[in-house]
């Protein structure tokens, strides 16, 4: 007869905690999607009608300005396409790519949002600073500042290596949503798509609010979120 104990198999705990990691990513994930669409508005309604991170928009503007000759509209909205091209290759630059053993929120991706997040506080003092003087030279390099920290954003996130993840370009989301509804899809499926649309379409509308009654307070849309996603992401363990 054997002498050799039997052996005790526990049971993994791994896989439930993987699954709540992943339900904090995307509730981050639509944090950051709801100050994508405040800069959005911001830039459209305050800064020279161009958005900080819809680029096929604002090549659809740059189009339209070649063709009606609007040099102020061709400038603006090809310098949002140049600065967010800049903070894309500075943020892949800080996050690096996906890796096989990347835990569920990878260290680089924090990172990253902390270089989105000095961006965004050069931004706010700059905005503060000329709120009731800043004229059209202004609003563009306020544009040009927050293209290049949402370009730095969408790199972040691309780091997760997960396809249709995104808080920034989300036409691809959308289409995806609608197949999934046609196609009878679970909700479970579905859930993270309409999450991050909704996030979208609220943050557009609070940054134009803001944009329009209380501009003095408009950076706010754009540090708080980021601060409590940083805060909240630094404390995550895969």
């Amino acid at each position: 007869m054997s002498s050799t104990a039997p052996r005790v198999t526990h049971p993994r705990v791994a896989p439930r905690r993987d699954e709540r990691l992943l339900r904090r990513r995307q509730a981050l994930v639509v944090v950051l999607t709801f100050l994508t669409g405040s800069a959005d508005a911001l830039g459209f309604l305050a800064l020279g009608g161009a958005f900080a991170s819809v680029m096929t928009g604002n090549m659809v503007l740059l189009g339209l300005s070649a063709g009606r000759g609007e040099a102020d509209l061709a400038l603006t909205s090809g310098c949002a396409i140049v600065s967010f091209i800049v903070g894309v290759l500075a943020g892949a630059r800080v996050v690096g790519s996906a890796q096989p053993d990347d835990p569920v929120w990878p260290r680089r991706v924090t990172w990253a949002l902390v270089l989105e997040l000095s961006v965004f506080v050069v931004f706010a003092v700059v905005w503060e600073v000329t709120l009731h003087t800043a004229d059209a030279r202004v609003h563009l390099a306020l544009l040009m500042l927050s293209a290049v920290a949402l370009g730095v954003q969408s790199s972040a996130i691309q780091r997760f290596g997960v396809s249709g993840l995104s808080s920034t370009y989300l036409t691809g989301t959308l289409t995806s949503l609608i197949a999934g509804v046609a196609a009878r899809s679970p909700w479970a499926s579905l859930r993270p798509k309409a999450q991050v649309l909704l996030a979208l379409m609220v943050g557009a509308a609070v940054g134009a609010l803001v944009a329009l009654h209380l501009p003095v307070v408009a950076p706010a849309l754009l540090i708080v979120p980021l601060v409590l996603v940083i805060a909240v992401s630094g404390r995550m363990r895969a």
